[in-house]
């Protein structure tokens, strides 16, 4: 075969199918993905659902404005068991982590009392601000009311002990949890 003219329109063509070969090839394989990433987000979802709640039947969903006034709304998935309400998982956020956003599923029993706490994302610190999603920082939350318990590490006067050498995220992971409830309160708490 013999070798093309190194000229610009030879080039311009060249490069207008590597180009153009290549968008085609990275669509079809987001065409391809795409679905399965979906169903691997449902799954995971669902996972920290039924984690951070107590055994339910049935599950209501919906979205709901932030206490804050933050525009992001907060999805929030109440539990049923015998048509009785056992718990809310709420899908919060927050965007003062280290590294940004940082999303949580946080469990409520219907007083407002933390079942369990799941990271959903994030994009911390790999053996420091990824600790958020370990015991013992979560555990601490577990059981507690944020009503009577202060969701400020203890630096700021509070009652959490933040992760060592990751104030920031501890920082970031109460006021995700402070955005859920506050925004849990201002619904009443309940679903009837």
């Amino acid at each position: 075969m013999a070798k093309r003219e190194s000229s610009f329109k030879n080039m311009f063509i060249t490069l207008l199918t590597v180009t153009f070969t290549a968008s085609a090839v990275l669509g079809g394989v987001y065409m391809i993905t795409k679905e399965p990433i979906a169903a691997a987000q449902r799954a995971k979802q669902e996972a920290a659902i039924k984690n951070v709640l107590p055994p339910y039947e049935n599950l209501e969903t919906t979205t709901i404005s932030a206490a804050d006034g933050s525009e992001t709304p907060l999805i929030f998935n109440y539990a049923f068991q015998d048509s009785l309400l056992v718990g809310a998982a709420v899908e919060t956020y927050t965007n003062i982590g280290f590294s940004g956003y940082i999303k949580l599923m946080v469990g409520f029993k219907p007083d407002g009392e933390i079942v369990s706490i799941a990271v959903l994302e994030h994009k911390e610190t790999p053996g420091l601000g990824t600790k958020m999603a370990e015991s013992p920082f979560k555990d601490q939350f577990v059981g507690k009311n944020p009503g009577s318990f202060n969701l400020s590490v203890k630096k700021d006067g509070g009652e959490v002990d933040a992760i060592t050498a990751a104030t920031i995220t501890s920082r970031a992971y109460c006021d995700a949890i402070k955005r859920a409830y506050e925004t849990l309160k201002k619904e009443g708490g309940n679903k009837k």
